[in-house]
């Protein structure tokens, strides 16, 4: 009994073993109940799901707030609406994934789930790398905000090149080391196939494990802004680590509603950018304007809340009426080769 209130990051045992719980009824839930058999999500079914994912990130956070004050839920809250905003961007990247492998509807969601268990894993590595750095040298922090600021005017800049996929490093190694099946194999990763030069049967992959490596090595580049920005809010480990994730489990069900219309989120990325300005300036701003006084949480979850929503409103509005675009066409021969 010890070991639940030991002390681990900042935060009991047994708070993190709560979480970690919570995580995996949700998972084994949605995937031994919801999802038992591959078919395809109807947007009617994703918004709701979606809604069910965001009320339990919600209640979460109202937990956090009464529990531990309402500084850190504040924090949790900001970073949640941070990180699922961030999430749109990533729904245009994976549509184009599974687009260029060709991968049917009904595969995607039980994908999307392999994926985002690996992200949970990636993710607490990489806070807990960067939490490690923080406890041991403050300034690091002043990297992390000169870092968002320099993403947040790139953004702006940026131009709307879809991601190269057939280009991607890892995927042409992969696909000249490990052999790939030119069709889908169902909901499988690996099957066993005969080698044509020795007649053996061995091990190979599928396009699907194809989607699968390249959707989490996207999210690896996206949880670069993701991560310092979160920690620009606040360095408690367990408030960055919950909200990170609490964001990123509802994604795959939110991915079937917003696949269809996430071109008409282009105005977001400035509205993302200008958080992302905001977040890194404001440490600067408490550290060598306000004399080391804490920014208002409220000031920050606010000031967030609003960018975010401007942007979806003007986005919302300016493409009203506008065709959806053509996605780009799967070659043949390009799938694992």
């Amino acid at each position: 009994m010890e070991f639940l209130f030991a002390d681990w990051l900042g935060t009991p045992a047994w708070l993190w073993l709560s979480f970690l719980g919570l995580v995996a009824a949700l998972t084994a839930f949605d995937l031994g109940i919801l999802h038992k058999e591959d078919r395809e999500m109807g947007i009617a079914e994703s918004l709701k799901l979606s809604a069910f994912y965001i009320a339990v990130a919600l209640l979460f956070g109202a937990w956090i707030w009464h529990a531990r004050g309402a500084e850190p839920g504040m924090q949790y809250f900001t970073g949640f609406f941070i990180e699922k905003a961030l999430s749109i961007d990533n729904i245009f990247v994976i549509s184009l994934i599974f687009s260029y492998f060709a991968i049917p509807a009904r595969y995607q969601y039980r994908a999307l789930l392999w994926g985002i268990l690996a992200v949970i894993l990636l993710r607490g590595l990489m806070i807990a790398g960067g939490a490690a750095l923080v406890a041991e040298a403050y300034w690091v922090l002043y990297l992390f905000a000169a870092f968002l600021i320099f993403t947040g005017i790139r953004m702006v800049f940026a131009g709307d090149a879809p991601m190269d996929v057939a280009g991607n490093p890892v995927l042409r190694f992969i696909s000249r080391h490990v052999p790939v099946t030119r069709e889908l194999h169902g909901q499988r990763f690996f099957v066993r196939t005969e080698d044509p030069a020795t007649g053996r049967r061995a091990l190979s992959a599928t396009p699907l494990f194809l989607a699968l490596v390249v959707i989490n090595l996207a999210d690896l580049v996206f949880a670069v802004d993701s991560v310092p920005a979160i920690f620009a809010i606040t360095t408690d480990t367990f408030i960055v680590y919950t909200s990170n994730i609490m964001a990123i489990l509802g994604l795959r069900a939110l991915y079937f509603a917003l696949a269809a219309m996430v071109h008409r989120f282009h105005y977001l990325k400035y509205a993302l950018a200008a958080v992302l300005v905001f977040i890194g300036s404001k440490i600067f701003v408490a550290d060598f304007l306000l004399g080391g006084d804490k920014f208002p949480p409220i000031l920050s979850l606010g000031v967030t809340l609003a960018l975010i929503a401007a942007g979806i409103l003007a986005s919302l509005w300016k493409t009203r009426g506008a065709p959806e675009p053509d996605w780009p066409a799967v070659k043949e021969g390009t799938r694992g080769d």
